[in-house]
């Protein structure tokens, strides 16, 4: 766990007025999958993007479950802010546990089903994922380990949803 409080204490040295808003935003959009169930929701209403909006969906369904349901209650690990106090908190201390990341699961699974589906809007997507997923290190409320496991199983979560997707429509086909 050492060499995760260096590279957080590093990121602290980046802290600016400036970036503690946008950093402060970026993770506020990304509260409970928020923004990615919002687009889920939007694309699901135009024939275009329909396929896509239900696979983000059935992807943060899959992050509810997987991820704040079972993972962070089974594995309970404590967050970095619970460990180090020295650091100000710009948010307020979350409650639950750390890994995986919820922010990063639910981003990187919505972003990767954008990317799959309409790969133009989709790197829109994904850099508004990696931002979220960076705001919580940013934040002092996720070690690098949390990250990139909520991106691991963000991928294995959109992969889900698109499976699933694919399989509902065809089975309408028929």
């Amino acid at each position: 766990m050492g060499f995760e409080f260096d590279v957080l204490h590093m990121i602290q040295n980046l802290r600016s007025e400036a970036l503690d808003a946008i950093m402060t935003f970026v993770s506020f959009i990304g509260n409970s999958g928020a923004i990615w169930i919002v687009i889920g929701l939007v694309m699901t209403a135009f024939r275009k993007y329909r396929k896509c909006g239900i696979s983000i969906l059935i992807a943060l369904i899959f992050c509810l479950i997987a991820g704040n349901g079972i993972l962070k209650n089974l594995i309970a690990r404590e967050r970095p802010c619970w460990i180090d106090e020295s650091v100000k908190l710009l948010i307020s201390v979350p409650t639950d546990f750390s890994f995986p990341s919820g922010h990063t699961f639910s981003s990187f699974a919505g972003a990767s089903c954008i990317l799959y589906f309409h790969k133009k809007e989709g790197v829109f997507a994904l850099i508004l994922a990696i931002l979220i997923a960076f705001s919580r290190l940013y934040l002092f409320v996720h070690f690098p380990t949390d990250i990139l496991g909520g991106i691991a199983l963000g991928l294995i979560a959109s992969a889900f949803g698109i499976y699933l997707t694919k399989k509902i429509y065809k089975k309408n086909e028929r």
